[in-house]
């Protein structure tokens, strides 16, 4: 039995680039709206395609550039709603609060974004997409392309982590 052919041969990943760079930006294209953001998250998921190639092969290199284009776009999405509620939140207040407030409630804010950057991608995803979206666990388990179990088990880590790094605010 002949063993599955992996991706980290330049001629393959070229056909694979030829075959699926079009019609995965035209996928993403259509969820953002946006060439230049299109162009970028293609980029990224080939790039990422190339740097675990040994552990892809060809017939999973269609489905891994979309997960990872789309994740990568659900990414970049929680990320904007993050900076937009931040944003909000400090237009929202106003300067009342005591200046010792305003630095217990910037550390906090630094510290939470740490936090989250210290998650795993897969854990930040389904933190964001719970607790920022409003998503249900099995509606992110269907995005995701992953079992609830999983969902629960990423949601149980992510609150484990900050919980522990944000304790002893």
């Amino acid at each position: 039995m002949k063993e599955p052919e992996n991706v980290c041969n330049e001629n393959t990943f070229n056909r694979l680039y030829e075959t699926h760079g079009k019609p995965v930006w035209r996928f993403i294209y259509f969820k953002c709206g946006d060439g230049a953001q299109a162009d970028d998250l293609v980029q990224e998921a080939f790039i990422k395609l190339w740097q675990n190639c040994a552990k892809i092969t060809k017939e999973k290199a269609k489905s891994f550039l979309y997960t990872v284009c789309n994740n990568a776009f659900l990414n970049e999405v929680a990320h904007k709603k993050v900076v937009l509620k931040h944003a909000k939140i400090q237009t929202d207040h106003t300067n009342f609060q005591s200046p010792e407030f305003l630095m217990e409630e910037a550390q906090f804010h630094e510290k939470l974004k740490n936090s989250l950057e210290n998650l795993t991608e897969a854990q930040r995803t389904a933190f964001l997409l719970n607790r920022i979206e409003g998503k249900k666990y099995a509606e992110i388990a269907e995005m995701l392309n992953i079992s609830v179990k999983a969902v629960e088990k990423r949601m149980s880590q992510a609150l484990g982590k900050l919980r522990k790094e944000i304790g002893n605010i």
